[in-house]
């Protein structure tokens, strides 16, 4: 059977919606998300190694699988701050997550990655899951998320293959896709030591790139 083709159109609409979910169809897009990349996000956090206490960040939270996850592992007094440039993840991630933000251990910010709202050293370690596609000067936001970074903490960006990406339709409409060696290579000049590992099978691998202050 003959495969139909997506309008240009609604492929341009997903683009822009994986980039910044917003209005009622973000909503939809959050939950997919949250769905589709919970086994990335969860492997991103465990290669955090937290042993609870710290402050850390989840950056370009979107759905806000990640900030559960981050409260979990920082359950003995740490600190867990979401930042996320969609206004309307905001709003999501403040009436589902009210209880930790009132008990002072979620903090949610309205910002990018190439211009955190952290003092030097703030964190004890971040994580960046599938979001780097949207970012036009990689060179600036690593060296913000480094910035951020107290010396010997670490931070993980999580991306799929690059090679994978770029046979989905989508991704032809606002995606930067990046090999994984321009990335690590982006990454040392930030200052930051890089580990490379990667999960899942051979037809969709993601790559977890850890960053060392």
């Amino acid at each position: 059977m003959p495969r139909i083709p997506v309008p240009d159109i609604a492929l341009r609409t997903l683009s822009r919606q994986l980039g910044g979910p917003s209005g009622p169809l973000g909503l939809v897009i959050a939950r997919m998300l949250n769905k589709g990349n919970a086994a990335s996000i969860t492997a991103a956090v465990q290669t955090l190694q937290l042993r609870g206490g710290e402050t850390v960040a989840d950056i370009g939270f979107g759905g806000g699988f990640g900030l559960g996850l981050l409260l979990e592992a920082t359950r003995d007094g740490g600190q867990v701050h979401g930042v996320e440039p969609s206004a309307d993840m905001l709003t999501r991630a403040a009436k589902t997550r009210g209880s930790d933000i009132a008990a002072g251990r979620l903090h949610l910010h309205n910002a990018r990655m190439d211009s955190l709202p952290f003092a030097d050293g703030a964190l004890d370690g971040w994580i960046s899951v599938n979001t780097i596609y949207f970012v036009d000067d990689l060179g600036a936001a690593l060296r913000e998320m480094r910035r951020v970074l107290s010396p010997g903490a670490r931070g993980v960006i999580g991306i799929a293959d690059p090679r994978w990406m770029s046979r989905q339709a989508f991704t032809k409409h606002g995606f930067a896709l990046r090999p994984v060696t321009d990335v690590v290579a982006a990454m040392e000049y930030a200052g930051l030591t890089t580990e490379h590992h990667t999960t899942g099978g051979p037809e969709a691998t993601f790559h977890l790139l850890t960053g060392t202050h």
